[in-house]
């Protein structure tokens, strides 16, 4: 799946004040990082299993050079800069410190590589937080870490010097001052209000080198790092052949590296299938149908398939000689030597047919021979995709109309069509703000309601959107030849319209004619017009007016209030439950979703336009009658206007998988009678130009997951505001959604140093968010990697960071049994889950169903040494919560 990069800027805006790139489906924030106690129960939700291909270090190789694939050459250096990207991140983790890093669960820890401790001292009257560093921690240059490089990271990042050209300073604002300790290693940090995300400062951490001036924050490491401090650092970035070399830090004081060197290599998406054959990569992410495209090759090598002579769609072949059988491959006599019939031509381009074909079928049979030396490891990544709903203008803008959308989603389904056939864990998320598994987890999705057609339409209704709102009415009435000659000219101008396709395309009239329930699509493409988005359901892809439900009953302060669960759920709200600003006029609604009049009945609306009688049955068919509803006989619209929405998706060749996900969507609205216009777009085009400027109705694309989220979720679903240059600020929030009750609860979370009343309050911003309906979550999106089963301690890695040092080849000569073994100076991370080879008697939920490359026969291929080893990605850091740290 290609990826997303967008950096966390705090001032995007309609006239995009930072710069946010589509390179993927989803939105990278540089760093992933709840937070968490040990005293708290965890989310009963599980956390997806990381899947690395574990190995203890001493049965891991020394030296060796793993090739890894990356989307691009970074153009900077600099995590904190506008056009970092993925690449930029895995840089900086392989060679810059990380106070705090990420275990398997998405918590903080401490990284005892580069801290003893680290914990807050004073709360009164200021919050103080102490680091003690280790002291065997030094530069590249010999030069000790230590508050001079705190200082220039926290002066950069503050946001106080405006020749700082920096993407994101989160948290920095709130430091009133960093002085030395009782010696040079420990760094007294205070700040002048208190900061619940603490943990998230200074990582990755800088040299001085690099934030003491603008010029050398700006330019200086664009290309190049002054001084390194982690177990790598870099050697070159050759732009020209597309390559970052990082080799063993000679100066690096933990545990010694397993590799000599490790080579990050540009490949695009479409490329990584011939290059992985090719055999020049050892790890790389990959989309849906290259890991189909490995299983089958696996499969085949083991001898699984069968013959393959003739290999046609019963024998589950894929590839450009699918549906090939012997005989159409061989060619008839007629062929070969002509007829009488046919002519020299024909004859010749049937050659070069076949030819073409020939080829194209020894190039695809080569690549999945190559393609049969990988694994493929998998999991779900950290981050999920939504469903955008922009609320600035048009029919969104009506609050009814967003929970219409929401409720007529069947979440499950779509999260099914992506999930399931990978065999990964398929349930929706229910949280914007934290995902299953970590601690923040809370699924806070009845605050709007699942799917439910007949609600879904009865919202609309009392939005005012009728089955006959779309025909336009007279403004007076007009008698005898007057009104016949205005119908005749009516006539006229609808023949000319229909034949100039400036409202509905003729595919799109036929449709109506015949009473087609599917949805009525208008595609628009600026990128290829062949793509095939129904060819899979899993595909491949990585913001009104507050009306109280009619009906419900009257509370003390006589507002009507519900949120519109499933019938025989819903939750009535207390007046104590609604805050008073959500129901000022013309704002969006709190943690309460008003339910609407009823839909108008099919019948009634008009005697001409009845739904047939097959078409009810169907929809009545898998679903129960207090959730379903008869569709309606056709499109909604209101003042003569119909109910339709522009659905701006990508167009490039990694994007299949939002595509089908749209059209699946696209035909659930169309239920409720919402017709959708899908407009396809360039993918360099779609987030720059569509997404963050508000130029669309609906939208796919991803946010990461965050272990900070009052930090990293305000600007995401912040309320925007105007700027002074009458533009809409609105940071992240490219919904334009949100109420200033999310932004209140946001700001309390972000100071509340109690992690548990932090976490509540996110819980109820969470929960307003989902009622506001600006923002849908649908899915975890897969990881797939692609792997040379020697490769340990690297794949999937889930919500943990890699820990480059014991990244490594297997040994083949210590296959034996082993015993689990932690790294130097490892300690067992509290709550870490394990991986799925140390689990096997964890649930089908909480862990990948077992998938064909790790099937008895060829697990012999991963070597027998992964028996249980944490691998090393978080053993080495200690939990956030433990007592130094409170």
């Amino acid at each position: 799946m290609s990826q997303v990069g967008a950096p966390r800027g705090r001032t995007c805006s309609r006239t995009i004040r930072s710069v946010a790139l589509l390179t993927s489906g989803v939105l990278a924030l540089p760093v992933l990082a709840a937070c968490s106690s040990d005293g708290d129960e965890r989310s009963k939700a599980p956390a997806a299993a990381q899947d690395v291909g574990p190995a203890a270090r001493d049965r891991i190789a020394d030296g060796g050079t793993l090739r890894w694939a990356v989307d691009t050459v970074p153009t900077t250096l600099n995590t904190f800069q506008a056009d970092a990207d993925a690449a930029t991140s895995r840089i900086a983790g392989a060679v810059l410190p990380s106070l705090f890093t990420l275990d398997k669960t998405g918590r903080p820890q401490r990284n005892p590589d580069y801290l003893e401790s680290a914990k807050i001292i004073e709360r009164e009257p200021k919050q103080v937080v102490l680091y003690k560093l280790n002291q065997q921690a030094v530069w590249s240059d010999g030069r000790e870490l230590g508050a001079a490089d705190f200082v220039a990271q926290w002066r950069a990042l503050s946001g106080k010097d405006s020749a700082y050209w920096t993407a994101r300073n989160a948290g920095y604002e709130r430091i009133q001052k960093i002085e030395r300790g009782a010696n040079d290693l420990e760094v007294r940090v205070t700040f002048n209000k208190p900061y619940a995300d603490w943990r998230a400062l200074f990582s990755p951490l800088y040299p001085k080198d690099v934030m003491g001036a603008p010029n050398s924050f700006n330019d200086g490491a664009r290309a190049k790092l002054k001084a390194t401090a982690g177990p790598f650092q870099l050697k070159e970035m050759d732009r020209a052949d597309r390559e970052i070399t990082l080799v063993r830090n000679p100066r690096w004081w933990g545990a010694r590296p397993k590799l000599d060197t490790i080579v990050l290599s540009a490949v695009p998406r479409d490329k990584r299938a011939a290059a992985l054959a090719a055999g020049t990569l050892d790890l790389a992410e990959i989309d849906s149908p290259v890991a189909e495209r490995i299983t089958q090759a696996r499969h085949n090598k083991g001898g699984g398939a069968g013959p393959q002579t003739g290999a046609g769609p019963a024998s589950g072949a894929r590839g450009p000689g699918a549906g090939t059988t012997a005989a159409s491959a061989t060619p008839s006599s007629a062929e070969e030597n002509g007829s009488d019939e046919e002519d020299e031509e024909k004859a010749e381009a049937a050659r070069e047919s076949r030819e073409k074909k020939t080829r194209a079928l020894a190039k695809y049979a080569k690549e999945q021979k190559g393609l049969g030396g990988y694994v493929v490891r998998k999991s779900l990544e950290p981050a999920f995709t939504q469903l955008a709903l922009n609320g600035e203008t048009g029919p969104l803008a009506d609050e009814r109309v967003r929970r219409a959308v929401a409720r007529a989603l069947d979440r499950k389904k779509l999260a099914e069509a992506v999930l399931k056939p990978l065999g990964l864990p398929a349930n929706p998320p229910g949280s914007h703000l934290a995902l299953a598994g970590q601690h923040a987890y809370a699924d806070s999705s009845d605050a709007l309601g699942d799917q439910n057609t007949r609600e879904a339409q009865a919202l609309l209704a009392d939005a005012g959107w009728t089955p006959g709102g779309a025909v336009k009415k007279d403004d007076g009435t007009k008698a005898g030849s007057e009104a016949d000659a205005e119908k005749k000219k009516d006539k006229e101008k609808d023949k000319e319209k229909d034949e100039n396709g400036s409202e509905t395309s003729g595919t799109d009239k036929k449709k109506e004619d015949k009473g087609d329930k599917e949805a009525d699509v208008k595609e628009s493409e600026s990128g290829s017009a062949s793509d095939s988005d129904s060819a899979s359901d899993e595909g491949a892809y990585i913001v009104g007016d507050n009306k109280p439900g009619r009906g419900a009953p009257l509370s003390e302060t006589g507002s009507r209030v519900i949120a519109p669960a499933a019938v025989g759920q819903a939750r009535w709200l207390d007046d104590a439950d609604v805050n008073a600003q959500d129901r000022q006029p013309g704002g969006m609604a709190g943690a309460y979703a008003p339910g609407g009049t009823a839909a108008p009945a099919a019948d009634s609306a008009s005697p001409s336009t009845t739904s047939s009688a097959s078409a009810s049955a169907s929809t009545s068919a898998s679903a129960s009658p207090s959730t379903s509803a008869s569709p309606l006989p056709g499109p909604l619209g209101k003042d003569g206007k119909p109910l339709t929405l522009r659905f701006v998706l990508p167009s490039g060749p990694g994007s299949e998988q939002l595509r089908t996900v749209g059209q699946k969507i696209a035909r659930m609205l169309d239920r409720i009678g919402i017709r959708t216009e899908i407009t396809k777009v360039a993918d360099a085009d779609y987030f720059k130009d569509h997404v963050a400027s508000g130029d669309y109705d609906l939208a796919l694309y991803s946010w990461p997951a965050t272990a900070y989220p009052a930090t990293d979720g305000r600007p995401i679903y912040a309320k925007p505001v105007p700027a002074s240059d009458g533009s809409l600020l609105v940071e992240q929030n490219y919904t334009r959604v949100g109420t200033d009750h999310i932004n209140q609860l946001f700001d309390q979370a972000a100071s509340e140093l109690d992690e548990k009343a932090a976490r509540d309050l996110l819980r109820r911003a969470d929960a307003r968010i989902w009622a506001a309906a600006g923002s849908i979550p649908l899915y975890q999106r897969p990881q797939l990697v692609a792997a040379k089963p020697a490769v340990a301690n690297a794949g999937a890695f889930a919500f943990a960071a890699p820990r480059y040092e014991d990244i490594g080849f297997k040994d083949p000569a210590k296959s034996g049994p082993e015993q689990p073994q932690k790294s130097a100076g490892a300690k067992e991370t509290a709550g870490a889950t394990q991986s799925p080879e140390a689990s096997p008697k964890e649930s089908p939920e909480s862990s990948p169903k077992e998938s064909p490359e790790s099937s008895p026969k060829e697990s012999a291929d991963e070597s027998a040494d992964e028996t249980g080893n944490d691998s090393g990605n978080d053993s080495g850091n200690e939990s956030a919560g433990e007592s130094d740290e409170q």
